[in-house]
């Protein structure tokens, strides 16, 4: 079952207390140039995957063959560009329909066909992804919707920059049509995502669920990435430590169990679908900073392999997880409320999530992760948009992490 994000609800705002043993990550300069390509794979690890293709490895090759199979991985695909993309729409402020499926469709097949590019070397492959993302960047001029447009802009922010950096540096995408495209990034994105960030729609900060920051979140980065502006690259990392909202690292995951490596989610208490877009979401802002150099896996005791345990302890071997009752702002007000014991709703919640978070942990730091490899057996191989339905659940992450995030 796969379970996409919706209108904001009641939402839990406790943060656990921090202490003096957290050691907080410093930012560098805004003069630092940061790494190219700089998506969720480097270079190195594509020519890595290339090299385990070509032998026909496992479990390298099941996640290829899942990959070319996709519709959206074919270079027949065409793009269904949309002057605004709306999510959110039928409503006060936006009276046409929703039509959010063609950005979250073309987005997904711009990544699939660069992933295809990079590991055949086939530029046929390069050429169709820059030619979807340049009939977005020469049509596209808005995002709108009610509230929910901001999880548009976030979602399809952020992933129309990583699709867009993992192509930058493909030598048939004209200078002027990838500046073109940062700049329709920054226009069309970057400025709603930094302000939900800053403002969270005029709300009390927390009143906002978690998947809301972390898509912005991953937006802001993103474009940071793609446009080489290390500040608002800076401004995430700093979010991420001491944000006000539910994207704070604290506020997402308030409660630790140490002696039991489990760690429970902010919205653990609302359903499991948006649960695991918690952990999804912030699996891509952990792989782009790791990218760049800066550690938010294991930032403050691994404390995310403790979240991806607590998670697939419940929704993948479906064994019962402590829940400690936490504080929620019920309103825009912030008025409070409490959860008291964690969702079964959308229990067994599937998306193509574990392979990145176990292979980081257990085969790049060493470290276990019991729960999360069950997740990684239960889903192998993974696979990406198309192949998890045709709603926006199936489309909130990029997946293929058999492909590439598995390691010897």
């Amino acid at each position: 079952m796969t379970v996409g994000c919706s209108k904001k609800q009641d939402n839990p705002a406790k943060s656990i207390d921090t202490t003096s043993t957290v050691s907080y990550i410093d930012t560098l300069s805004p003069s630092v140039l940061l790494k190219h390509p700089g998506g969720l794979c480097t270079q190195s690890d594509f020519d890595r995957i290339k090299g385990k293709v070509s032998l026909g490895a496992e479990p390298w090759m099941s996640g290829w063959n899942k990959l070319i199979s996709n519709s959206h991985a074919q270079t027949t695909y065409l793009a269904n560009p949309t002057t605004k993309i709306i999510r959110g729409g039928n409503s006060p402020e936006e009276p046409l329909p929703d039509n959010y499926g063609n950005a979250m469709n073309d987005a997904a097949a711009a990544f699939q066909l660069g992933i295809r590019w990079k590991i055949t070397g086939d530029a046929t492959y390069a050429q169709a992804a820059v030619n979807i993302l340049n009939a977005w960047a020469n049509t596209c001029t808005a995002c709108s919707g009610d509230p929910n447009v901001s999880l548009a802009i976030g979602i399809y922010g952020y992933e129309f920059a990583i699709a867009g950096e993992q192509l930058r540096d493909y030598s048939g995408w004209a200078p002027a049509d990838f500046a073109n495209y940062q700049q329709w990034m920054l226009k069309v994105f970057y400025p709603g995502a930094l302000a939900f960030l800053q403002n969270h729609d005029g709300c009390n900060t927390k009143f906002i669920w978690g998947n809301w920051d972390l898509c912005s979140m991953a937006a802001v980065m993103s474009i940071g990435i793609l446009t080489d502006n290390r500040s608002m690259y800076n401004y995430v990392i700093n979010y991420f430590q001491h944000g006000t909202g539910n994207g704070n690292i604290f506020n997402l995951i308030p409660v630790v169990y140490n002696d039991q490596g489990l760690a429970q989610w902010q919205e653990s208490g609302r359903d499991q679908g948006h649960g695991t877009l918690e952990l999804a979401l912030l699996e891509v802002i952990c792989q782009l900073a790791w990218n760049q150099g800066d550690d938010l896996w294991g930032f403050n005791d691994n404390m995310i392999l403790k979240g991806s345990e607590y998670m697939a302890k419940y929704n993948v071997a479906f064994l019962e997880v402590p829940f400690t009752t936490v504080n929620y702002i019920t309103d825009c007000q912030g008025d409070v409320g409490q959860l008291t014991s964690i969702s079964s709703s959308s229990r067994g919640t599937v998306r193509p999530m574990w392979a990145m978070v176990y292979n980081h942990y257990v085969k790049i730091k060493g470290l276990t992760a019991q729960y999360t490899a069950m997740g990684v057996q239960t889903t192998q191989p993974e696979g990406g948009g198309g192949d998890y339905g045709s709603t926006s659940g199936g489309f909130d992450q990029f997946g293929f992490g058999t492909l590439l995030f598995s390691r010897d």
